[in-house]
């Protein structure tokens, strides 16, 4: 496929991501958008469906009696799933609180606020949990958000049981040639770090863990960013009044880098499973 470099685009600002999704969450256009996106809404703001989530919990091995602490939990639709899913026990951290007011109030409603439980925390620093106190670690499409990656692997070793697993997504392993303005686009929500091949590995075996799996799962963030570019487009006249012109067409922007690059496969999207 011939690359295709972006035109230069012109944001005067960063783009307000998850506070623009968040902050929205429950309004009809965006559930919309959610349910034409995904096929199943959980309030997710990833390259994650519920099928590929019910994939991954199912590599966790997690079941009734154990605990599992999500990173970056979002608007806890998915930590809610898992908890569903596997009967383990669930516990939450973003560091939005929108996001995490929305997944209090998304556990009341399913009536498992028992099982499930949430924080605001930043990931980024030491998890304000005991050591050894987890059986699973759980960081869908965000680990690239967090600085000091071998920190926080290291951290999430400590909080690993004995025999413990954690299963994260990388989406932006750089795999192929990426102009600045791509870059820029890339990472217009927020902070991102922008990793090569092997590096994940490294710091895997270097904070202690056995690696167990490596998949490539790039196709879904094409998948994903196209669906959802698209159904926004669809809702704009609707979509403008809750985020302005400049923040709708910044989003547009940021999924239009994901789709090529990811379809280019010049930033791909890794699934890593680990053990304690």
């Amino acid at each position: 496929m011939k690359t295709q470099f972006l035109k230069p685009i012109a944001m005067s600002h960063e783009v307000d991501f998850y506070d623009g999704i968040y902050g929205h969450l429950a309004t009809d256009p965006q559930v919309e958008v959610r349910r034409e996106t995904y096929g199943e809404d959980l309030g997710q703001a990833s390259w994650m469906t519920a099928g590929e989530a019910r994939r991954w919990f199912n590599l966790l091995q997690l079941h009734s009696g154990q605990k599992v602490l999500e990173v970056a939990c979002g608007s806890g639709g998915v930590t809610c799933a898992m908890a569903h899913h596997t009967r383990a026990a669930c516990v939450g951290v973003d560091i939005n609180a929108h996001g995490i007011e929305a997944a209090k109030n998304r556990a009341e409603r399913d009536g498992i606020s028992a099982r499930v439980s949430f924080q605001v925390v930043d990931a980024g620093g030491r998890l304000p949990f005991p050591t050894e106190s987890f059986d699973a670690v759980f960081c869908n499409d965000s680990i690239n958000h967090l600085p000091g990656r071998a920190a926080v692997l290291q951290d999430w070793h400590r909080l690993l049981r004995p025999g413990g697993r954690i299963l994260f997504t990388d989406p932006i392993v750089v795999t192929g040639q990426l102009s600045n303005e791509e870059i820029r686009a890339r990472s217009s929500i927020g902070f991102f770090l922008f990793t090569p091949v092997g590096h994940n590995e490294r710091l895997l075996e270097q904070a202690g863990f056995t690696i167990r799996e490596v998949q490539d799962v790039t196709d879904a963030v094409a998948s994903v960013s196209r669906k959802w570019r698209e159904s926004r487009a669809r809702r704009r006249e609707r979509l403008v009044p809750l985020e302005g012109v400049e923040g709708f067409e910044g989003l547009q922007c940021f999924l239009e880098a994901v789709y090529i690059l990811a379809s280019e496969r010049r930033l791909s999207r890794y699934m890593y499973l680990a053990e304690k």
